[in-house]
């Protein structure tokens, strides 16, 4: 199906098409001047149950799991089950729903069928990382998606990288994706912890600032960008959901 909304031409009546990327430089305009809590509250007035958070209950997800929990706890958490994360990391998720009263986190994994044909040996990831990707999140992120207009992310610019300049919303075909955290700091996050009781990731206090799964997250040294440990060594900085369409439609609205 088209990646199109539609919306109501004022005074006629009418309704005319108006593309994705159109809607979403609207939404990102007119969330410039909010605050992150705002934007998040919009946006799930705005979609109406078709909106998801996709979280990887890593270094820095409590405070937009915690942003949305206020807002709206039925709104459907997406967590990428990959098989590849650290023992810590499903015990933090686990911990951390059940705190934040969260009643709809899914775990996501991918096709038995697929992981079988794909990775028998579960070692993937040593010989190409970017199917390994592909197979535990991107593929299974679309399936987790389908039903869904816009999804949240919790990017920052201060990531760096793809994350430079990225916008609070943006048009991700047939999607809109919502970075409400966009402008934050390192020290905002820390401060929204603090203000609101978050527990750390177990991890973060071993040296692991950005958390992934296993085998391609490493502790980083003093100076290193929080990103650092992630595929460290090689070209690759991100696992591949942010740079291409992970879903397979979207319907109309009005």
């Amino acid at each position: 199906m088209s990646a199109r909304v539609l919306a109501l031409r004022s005074p006629a009546s009418v309704f005319e098409p108006v593309s994705l990327e159109a809607r979403a430089a609207a939404l990102d305009a007119a969330a410039q001047t909010l605050t992150a809590e705002a934007i998040v509250a919009r946006a799930i007035g705005a979609f109406q149950g078709r909106i998801a958070l996709v979280s990887s209950f890593g270094a820095e997800a409590a405070a937009l799991l915690h942003i949305v929990a206020r807002i709206d706890r039925t709104t459907p958490v997406v967590f990428l089950d990959t098989g590849k994360h650290f023992a810590q990391t499903i015990s933090y998720r686990e911990d951390l729903a059940r705190s934040l009263g969260l009643t709809d986190v899914r775990d996501i994994r991918p096709l038995s069928e697929e992981a079988a044909r794909e990775d028998p040996k579960g070692d993937l990831w040593r010989r190409d990382n970017d199917l390994c990707c592909a197979l535990r999140k991107i593929r299974p992120l679309a399936g987790a998606l389908a039903g869904f207009d816009a999804w949240f992310t919790g990017r920052k610019r201060v990531h760096g990288g793809l994350r430079a300049f990225l916008p609070i919303v943006e048009a991700a075909a047939p999607h809109i994706k919502i970075n409400p955290l966009a402008r934050w700091s390192p020290e905002d996050v820390e401060a929204y912890a603090r203000a609101n009781g978050l527990p750390p990731h177990p991890l973060v206090a071993q040296g692991f600032p950005s958390i992934g799964c296993w085998p391609c997250t490493a502790p980083i040294a003093a100076g290193d960008g929080a990103r650092a440990g992630r595929w460290r060594g090689l070209a690759k900085t991100e696992c591949g959901i942010h740079r291409a369409p992970v879903s397979r439609g979207i319907r109309e609205t009005a």
